[in-house]
């Protein structure tokens, strides 16, 4: 399998202007992903696990490295210099973020969230409103919620709905930021199974896990988020840095 997603030299700072501070929060992370892979990472809070795949999904603009990730609408693209409108595009049809927050707009259903999701992928409405009751079911977030704004759900009912909604889309490269945070046993395997499932369809991977016996249920490869900077887990084990 080829890369989907080569890293290079990836570095980003936060300026606390009020404080008059700079924050190195990302340190030259290099990382390699291939096509229908699943890595994970994990480290400490305030490592900079979460910066990097911000990076990624262009929400933070890296200030040093490349981010060359093989789509399919545009071929090779670097994402850190890319252009809003194809960032908006792959965003929409092949990059998926799962996050513990839900951003949605305000006056927007849970039910009409996921459907739009499916509508963008090209699905016609009749089925992408069956395929959303389907995954609602499947997370089981209370029919009596399918027509409520968001903005009332509990912390685990809108990360439940953010993985419906993320996963909805089938992506080609999903970005998961503690995906199983918030949820109870139950949910975490309602998660794993469509987690498995992408992974049979051929989706890559990149999450980032306090829960390590999840993630090491199901990752190809681990790796260590420390000071800013990414180490395989392998080599933190053996005691080389």
């Amino acid at each position: 399998m080829e890369n989907i997603l080569e890293i290079e030299g990836l570095s980003k700072s936060f300026t606390l202007h009020h404080l008059g501070k700079r924050i190195q929060a990302v340190r030259r992370v290099n990382l390699r992903v291939r096509e229908g892979e699943f890595v994970g990472i994990t480290g400490k809070s305030g490592s900079g696990k979460s910066t990097v795949l911000r990076c990624i999904y262009r929400t933070c603009q890296p200030r040093e490295g490349t981010i060359l990730y093989r789509s399919r609408a545009y071929g090779p693209i670097d994402l850190a210099k890319a252009s809003e409108r194809k960032i908006i595009d792959l965003r929409k049809r092949e990059i998926g973020y799962v996050s513990q927050f839900l951003n949605v707009m305000p006056r927007t259903t849970a039910k009409e969230l996921v459907r739009q999701a499916m509508v963008e992928m090209g699905r016609n409405a009749e089925s992408a409103e069956a395929e959303a009751e389907r995954l609602l079911e499947h997370f089981e977030l209370d029919p009596a919620l399918w027509n409520s704004y968001p903005s009332t759900f509990s912390g685990g009912e809108k990360l439940r709905l953010n993985i419906a909604r993320a996963m909805a889309k089938r992506p080609r490269l999903l970005l998961l930021d503690e995906p199983t945070a918030s949820l109870d046993e139950a949910s975490k395997k309602k998660v794993k199974v469509l987690i498995e499932k992408l992974m049979e369809e051929g989706a890559t991977i990149l999450g980032i896990f306090h829960d390590l016996k999840f993630m090491r249920s199901l990752c190809h490869r681990e790796y260590v988020m420390r000071d800013g900077q990414l180490w395989p887990a392998s080599t933190l084990l053996s005691g080389e840095e």
